[in-house]
């Protein structure tokens, strides 16, 4: 019976062009099914194909127990399982086979059709061989979209849920940037430019820090390009999204300066011990280093890893004064 178990996981694998592990833990199941059903058992069963025959154990509080079935009964549920449960087993073993090959795709930009919008603003979209969620919390506020939209997003993960496969996609991640900086950006895929750090608010603006393999070379103009020809693209497929290319610099001042950019900072107080820094912009040019809404000094104090605290040069005056 083992033998002819055998040559049907070879074969089935074969004409389905599974994997031979797949298709056996297929049959598995498929028979584990097949005796619960016989048995009216409730407990987790484990099967075992071995060269002295099928082996069915219970397991209980992660030990495992012979089931008390003569081969004979055994046998004949294995066939019936191997003939009526097994086709649907094998149907789950197909899915989990190209949800699997997803896997390997974690962190990758991929490319799919939207499908449907459902009433919570979630996205189905069709990468092909299966079917994606893009969350609306991973969508980008200002964007919208309908049936047979092509769309393009970070595969961010593929999780188990339900005893099936869920891929998730977002287009808000930090990494969306990074993958679309490298598809774009020759010299941050070969490594000559280095991202260390992205800061976010997805649709209005985005802070990244960059570091140049070579000193020599300015990565902010390797990266920008001839008047932003090559962020444009970028900046496009983010809806129109402000990136600020920052060059890293070890010096907190200068690094500071440069995340508030293009408002100027006149003066400027560290406190190391604090991670804090209290900066002075002149009074007209406060509404620019702060941002609409606060994101430019939010996306400043993420990208710096310091809080940093903007005032008018009145206010900084008067600070200086009370300590």
């Amino acid at each position: 019976m083992v033998r002819n178990l055998k040559k049907l996981i070879e074969q089935v694998a074969k004409d389905k062009n599974l994997p031979e592990w797949l298709v056996e833990k297929a049959l598995k199941n498929s028979i584990v099914l097949a005796i619960k059903k016989d048995r009216k058992i409730k407990n987790n069963l484990e099967v075992e194909l071995t060269e002295d025959g099928i082996k069915v154990y219970q397991v209980r509080k992660g030990e495992k127990f012979p089931l008390d079935i003569v081969p004979e009964e055994l046998d004949r549920i294995a066939a019936y399982a191997a003939k009526e449960e097994f086709l649907r087993e094998l149907e789950r073993a197909d899915e989990e086979r190209r949800y699997l090959e997803f896997i390997e795709l974690e962190g990758e930009i991929v490319i799919g059709i939207v499908r449907r919008v459902l009433e919570n603003g979630d996205l189905v979209v069709d990468l092909g061989k299966v079917m994606a969620i893009l969350p609306k919390r991973e969508q980008i506020p200002k964007e919208s979209y309908k049936p047979g939209d092509r769309i393009k997003a970070l595969l961010l993960k593929v999780i188990r849920k339900r005893g099936t496969y869920e891929i998730i996609l977002s287009r808000t991640h930090p990494n969306f940037l990074r993958k679309l900086l490298e598809a774009e950006i020759p010299e941050i895929k070969e490594g000559e430019v280095e991202v260390l750090n992205i800061a976010r608010e997805p649709g209005e603006r985005a802070k990244v820090l960059v570091k140049a393999k070579d000193p020599r070379i300015d990565p902010v103009g390797l990266v920008v390009g001839l008047r932003g020809s090559k962020i444009a693209p970028v900046t496009q497929e983010l809806s129109g999204e402000r990136i600020d290319i920052i060059k890293y610099t070890d010096n907190i001042e200068e690094l500071v300066k440069k995340s508030l950019a293009p408002a100027p900072v006149v003066d400027i107080r560290i406190d190391p011990n604090q991670k804090r820094v209290e900066v002075a912009v002149p009074k007209e040019k406060l509404s620019s280093a702060i941002g609409k809404r606060g994101v430019n000094v939010k996306l400043a104090n993420r990208i710096t890893g310091w809080y940093i605290d903007v005032m008018s040069e009145e206010d900084f005056k008067k600070l200086s004064q009370l300590s």
